[in-house]
């Protein structure tokens, strides 16, 4: 046995990513180290390593992309081990070599096996070489508009445009017919420049509504290799993953060891070494094509790790270490169902548009696995991936697994910036999802029914009227029983996202409240009142609810969904500037800005693209408000932005 021990371990990542790798690391016995950008200098995986060492400086998003500066901050700190998270550096064989020239054991596969499989145009010739199936498409080294336009025909629309460096949906584009082929291609060829810092791409036939399937392959330096299963990632929005669950609801035993036997296969093939993922297209028919393959550990590698009993971040460390697998495939046993949803500071009801700022309050449920590095008053900043946790239930049955899941995220407390929690929680109730039907397809077919809004938000202004009045600084000390007070209303101003309202709130002698809107009236009867939680008895019923007040802003945690309050009863009215319909474009967002679509002069339609902002690893297009003409343009390509800055005026036209 060819042994490399070590002892110290340098994460090469951030957040939850780190924090999971220390958990496992510490069990065993190593010492961690953590790095960090600017934007990170008080995080959490800053705070929990042994040791920090600062790599960022202006731009905190690639901070954690230089090689040089990860590699000395090992030497540093004496760590002779480097664990590259899931992402950043995961993939890069350059930094797998830096490594290896450094003395440091990279807890990854070689620098070779990266290269080989990091590229998928190589990848796919290698599957195919090996008999494993592939999507048709072309991956050639002319990468001409003529040319791509050409074989985009040849394919046949729909087609997929894939960054060859690419990964997590950045550098991806479904184009369905010829028209929108050139746009397409040029927002993909940016977005995997600006990801990857290659801009080259292949095409792909797009295989109509299929499943997106993931074996998970583990291989040592002593040629064996074993498959843990498969992982169904089929629900995703922006060809990124949002739920996950392992085994499918869709792979019987027997496709499971047809598909399974094949990534082994490739595994094998390419001597591979540690945690891998071949991902797979699975069509109605039940046939299944190689997309690519991941050189790394997964994201939702937690399901995995329910249903085996296995910690993959232990076997990445005994692998690393020089250590034989230990088993062989049939010792691999699956117990249950479990299911992996991803949190993300996202607005959903607005295109998933990613959300930074403050979150002032932070709670999570207990009872299923939950990954995150965030506390109460923990700032979200606007550089890095949208996902903020991982919630994983694991049953009996996937209905016990949903149900648990469900509940657990009823019970999730994350105030202060927008999340997904409520249309996760939806996407998980829908009847397709239930009966394990969903495809790549289930977001876009169902968009409509997971943002439906609730039925009748009255129920919500009336409690927020409440909540703004017992908890207002002013308010006196909330005490049970009857009053000597006057009786009067007082009216509350409050936006629940849809415009203002007035609500009018009254506590009456015997000691219950009155919140009248709408035409009707609501009463309350308040049982206890604490600092983040009321229980109250309206129309017969006892109901608890967590709460927190934020200055103007009120946020309450109602079966799952978070409503968001802002108290207008102080503020003056406020335009709709923010529509661009005074001529004046905003960032919608904290970004970068990556291209200025028009000049100063030119002549723009209502709706024209104006300018592209990126925001935690994608891309978000801005269009003029009006028609007219560009009077200024107020920011630089490159320049980082805040939410609300004016980036491009118009001249409305007369």
């Amino acid at each position: 046995m060819k042994r490399t021990p070590f002892f110290k371990i340098l994460i090469a990542n951030r957040g939850e990513i780190a924090l999971r790798i220390m958990r496992t690391a510490r069990r065993l016995g190593y010492g961690v180290v953590a790095v960090y950008s600017d934007a990170d200098r008080d995080a959490l995986h800053v705070r929990e390593a042994d040791q920090a060492v600062r790599i960022g400086e202006a731009l905190p998003a690639q901070s954690y992309l230089r090689i040089e500066a990860i590699v000395a901050a090992a030497r540093a700190s004496g760590a002779d081990a480097v664990h590259p998270g899931y992402g950043f550096l995961a993939e890069n064989e350059d930094f797998a070599q830096a490594c290896r020239e450094a003395g440091l054991v990279f807890i990854g596969p070689s620098a070779e096996a990266i290269r080989a499989m990091g590229n998928k145009a190589g990848a796919k010739d290698i599957m195919r070489a090996a008999g494993v199936p592939c999507v048709p498409g072309y991956q050639g080294a002319d990468q001409s508009d003529a040319v791509m336009l050409a074989e985009a025909r040849k394919i046949g629309f729909p087609v997929m445009i894939k960054a060859v460096a690419g990964g997590g949906g950045r550098g991806m584009r479904l184009v369905a017919d010829a028209a929108k082929f050139p746009d397409a291609l040029a927002s993909a060829r940016s977005e995997a420049q600006g990801a990857f810092g290659d801009p080259k791409v292949i095409l792909e036939r797009a295989i109509v509504e299929p499943r997106h399937i993931e074996i998970q392959v583990f291989g040592d330096r002593y040629g064996n290799a074993i498959h843990l299963g498969e992982r169904d990632c089929s629900v995703q929005r922006r060809h990124q993953k949002l739920i996950e669950e392992a085994p499918s609801p869709k792979v019987s035993p027997e496709l499971r060891a047809r598909m399974g036997a094949v990534a082994v296969t490739a595994a094998k093939t390419i001597g591979y070494e540690g945690a891998g993922t071949l991902e797979f297209l699975l069509d109605p028919g039940g046939e299944f094509y190689f997309m690519e393959m991941n050189t790394r550990l997964q994201v939702e590698h937690p399901v995995t790790e329910a249903i085996t009993g296995l910690d993959l971040v232990e076997l990445q460390l005994r692998v690393a270490a020089g250590e034989p697998l230990g088993f062989r495939q049939e010792d691999i046993q699956f117990s249950g169902h479990a299911i992996e949803v991803r949190l993300c500071s996202e607005d959903a009801g607005h295109e998933f548009m990613p959300q930074s700022g403050r979150m002032a309050l932070w709670q999570m449920p207990e009872g299923v696995r939950v990954e995150h590095a965030l506390q109460s008053g923990s700032e979200i900043p606007p550089y890095y991936d949208s996902m903020i946790a991982k919630i994983v239930s694991h049953g009996a049955d996937r209905d016990e697994a949903r149900g648990r899941l469900i509940s657990g995220l009823e019970r999730t407390a994350a105030f202060g910036v927008t999340t997904n929690q409520g249309f996760l929680i939806a996407c998980l109730r829908h009847p397709g999802f239930a009966r394990g039907e969903a495809t790549t397809a289930f977001i876009g077919n169902h968009l409509d029914e997971l943002l439906a809004p609730r039925a009748d938000d009255t129920a919500d202004a009336a409690l927020a009227a409440l909540l703004l009045y017992v908890t207002h600084p002013d308010a006196p000390p909330w005490r049970g029983g009857r009053s000597l007070a006057a009786v009067f209303p007082l009216t509350t101003r409050i936006d629940l996202g849809h415009g203002a309202r007035e609500v009018d709130i009254m506590r009456e002698r015997e000691g219950s409240y009155v919140a009248s809107l709408d035409g009707g009236a609501w009463r309350f009867e308040i049982d206890e009142l604490g600092v983040d939680t009321i229980r109250f008895r309206t129309n017969g019923m006892m109901v608890s609810a967590k709460f927190l007040r934020d200055r103007d802003r009120l946020y309450f945690l109602d079966r799952g969904v978070t409503v968001a309050v802002r108290d207008l009863t102080l503020s003056t009215p406020v335009s709709a500037a923010a529509s661009g319909g005074d001529g004046r474009v905003r960032a919608a967002m904290n970004g970068r800005v990556v291209a200025l679509l028009v000049r100063v002069g030119e002549q723009v339609a209502a709706g024209q693209p104006v300018m592209t902002l990126e925001a935690m690893k994608m891309e978000h297009v801005h269009v003029a408000g009006v028609a007219g003409t560009v009077s200024s343009i107020d920011v630089s390509e490159g320049e980082q932005v805040t939410t609300g800055k004016i980036v491009v005026e118009i001249a409305a036209a007369q």
